[in-house]
């Protein structure tokens, strides 16, 4: 019984480790102001949002957006926009914990799962 107990416990401290809180620094100060869209004429660089994913989201909602410890984000731009999923991955919601995105990785990361319908 307690070799589970320690087992659970490290599993657990390695998924809440793969799920965010890095400590990288962000490549660029961000600029953020209020303004809706600080990517330049609105596009989105879906590389980019996808990178920002794999590094800091894949781990709990799955390299294909399927699920897995988070959920399905398949269709999350149905539900919610890119300005609340920034909400979402900046502050955290439910077990999320917030995560450490910030500029035009998180502009990216958040205009890239809005397109996901």
């Amino acid at each position: 019984m307690r070799k589970w107990v320690i087992a659970t416990l490290f599993v657990t401290a390695l998924v809440l480790g793969a799920c965010g809180g890095g400590n990288e620094e962000p490549k660029e100060e961000a600029t953020d102001n209020g303004t809706e869209e600080s990517t330049e004429g609105g596009s989105v660089d879906a590389n980019a949002g996808e990178a920002v994913f794999a590094k800091n989201c894949s781990a709990c909602h799955g390299a294909d957006l399927s699920g897995g410890v988070g959920p399905d984000l398949t269709q999350v731009g149905s539900r919610y926009s890119a300005e609340e999923i920034a909400d979402i991955v900046t502050n955290g919601k439910g077990k999320m914990p917030p995560l450490n995105v910030a500029g035009e990785d998180l502009d990216n990361l958040t205009n890239w799962l809005a397109e996901k319908q």
